[in-house]
């Protein structure tokens, strides 16, 4: 034999194995007995034998599952490797049990601090004017509330000042002159001096509404401004909000009341906890992220805006699951498998569909159930070990079907129905034993090249069936059988 035919066909070999992994459907076989008086242990899909029911049924093509009988064996054993004691031993193989119960899965994500929109307080003027006598100069000034940010000369509250007066004066009714001060933005306060002073103010002081930082100037002094002019931002930051970034389906597994945990890179002794107080309905741009907020007081002012924390999140406890050990998952990048330890130092290589994680566990949607025992140490070993014992024992394994070669596996069957436009047959064939295939009617692609003319519905064929791909086949040769009638 040559060695470097013998070297691809183990390559391929190996990677056949690996992707023969087992994916298990099902639950608890059936015990069900046919007319015969034999035990239906479960019925098997009749391309892939991994996918497996407890009920009989049929696959995407309409084809009856195959029943797989009590002392039959299955195509599903392929793959499994018996190790001795000793070895299990030198390579630390220990196993747990599948467990089932319920999870809650932990969300680690990333936020940043803002101010609480419930503490802004914006300054602006109802009417024009100078800015004179500023007294807050820079940004990050703490201010309390009443106290005079700064002073405003403006004709017109000069002007409705002095109509205020004359109406005193009078002796007419003040009420509606006062409406008129307080509309243009003058306080009670400052009202009441003006009435006792009996002169109008020339340079009208402005007051802080709310305690808190000055979180934005955009005036000096001796400025002309309008109504239209932000003065100051003022930020109470005694309480802040935290906003966290979450992909969908994150977001899918909390919900308002959910518990985070907060760490700040400044801070790592102190932990912080709080409530999420709001999932926004729309995605963030151009992150695509789902925002979730908490309020969290901030007395001392370690949270300030714009500084990054790490957040944990308890999502939504899961219903009762499948769950393994995370070591006990192997990763390859194109799929996920467990090992599984069967009797009699027997070991399998299944493939499975993962869930959420919940700290160290995480939860197995398929291909193990509940008991099933699970390598976590050394299952490395083993799967490359299950890997090459099936590509050897397909190149070993000598070939049942007689005259089968590179373009299919020969069968016989009678056609059905012929659609020569998409390039499709559906014929009823003889059991095929080198597929495992029983005898069914099912619909073929027919490989390119291979002609259809002269073919019709009842004509007796022989033909040759090759896997196209994974679990996918088609015809690569079909012609009438001499001497069979239609």
């Amino acid at each position: 034999m040559k060695i470097m035919p013998l070297l691809l066909s183990l390559s391929l070999g190996i990677a056949l194995g690996a992707g023969a992994i087992l994916w298990h459907h099902g639950g608890t076989a059936s015990r069900a007995e046919n007319g015969d008086g034999r035990t239906v242990l479960y019925y098997r899909h009749p391309h892939n034998p991994a996918i497996r029911s407890d009920e009989p049924r049929k696959d995407e093509m309409g084809m009856d599952f195959i029943p797989i009988y009590a002392g039959d064996t299955d195509p599903a054993d392929e793959g499994s490797v018996r190790i001795s004691p000793r070895v299990m031993q030198n390579m630390g193989v220990r196993t747990v049990a599948a467990e089932r119960g319920a999870l809650t899965p932990e969300i680690r994500t990333v936020g940043f601090v803002t101010e609480d929109e419930a503490g802004l307080a914006h300054v602006h003027l109802r009417t024009e004017g100078w800015i004179e006598d500023l007294r807050v100069r820079t940004t990050g000034e703490a201010v309390q509330a009443g106290q005079v940010l700064f002073r405003i000369y403006s004709p017109l509250l000069v002007n409705a000042q002095e109509e205020l007066l004359q109406i005193l004066r009078r002796g007419g009714p003040a009420e509606p002159a006062r409406e008129r001060l307080r509309a243009l933005g003058l306080s009670r306060d400052t009202i009441r001096e003006v009435e006792s002073r009996g002169q109008a103010l020339t340079r009208v002081p402005i007051t802080a509404p709310r305690d808190g930082i000055v979180t934005a100037l955009n005036v000096a002094e001796g400025m002309f401004v309008t109504p239209g002019t932000e003065v100051m931002r003022i930020s109470d930051l005694s309480r802040v909000w935290v906003m966290l970034d979450l992909f969908e389906p994150q977001a899918a597994a909390v919900s308002p009341g959910s518990h985070v945990t907060l760490r700040l890179p400044t801070h790592p002794d102190r932990v912080l906890e709080g409530r999420l107080d709001y999932l926004y309905p729309t995605l963030a741009q151009p992150t695509r992220t789902v925002r979730a907020r908490l309020g969290l007081d901030n007395p001392d002012g370690i949270l300030r805006p714009g500084a990054w924390v790490e957040a944990r999140l308890a999502a939504t406890p899961t219903g009762e699951v499948v769950h393994v050990p995370v070591e006990a998952v192997i990763r390859t990048g194109h799929e996920d498998c467990v090992v599984i330890a069967l009797e009699e130092g027997r070991f399998q290589v299944r493939q499975v569909a993962l869930g959420q994680r919940a700290g160290d566990r995480r939860e197995i949607l398929a291909g193990i159930e509940a008991g099933d025992n699970v390598v976590v140490s050394g299952q490395f070993l083993i799967d490359s070990e299950a890997a090459v014992s099936v590509a050897l024992a397909r190149l070993e394994t000598p070939d049942d079907s007689g005259d089968a070669h590179d373009d299919g596996v020969p069968a016989e069957g009678r056609i059905n129905r012929v659609d020569r436009e998409a390039q499709r047959v559906n014929l009823y064939h003889e059991p095929i034993p080198a597929l495992g295939w029983p005898a069914m009617t099912m619909d073929f692609e027919v490989a390119d090249g291979v002609s259809l003319e002269g073919l019709s519905p009842g004509d007796a064929v022989h033909i040759r069936i090759r896997e196209r791909e994974e679990y996918v086949y088609e015809l690569t040769h079909i012609a009438p059988r001499q001497g069979d009638a239609p």
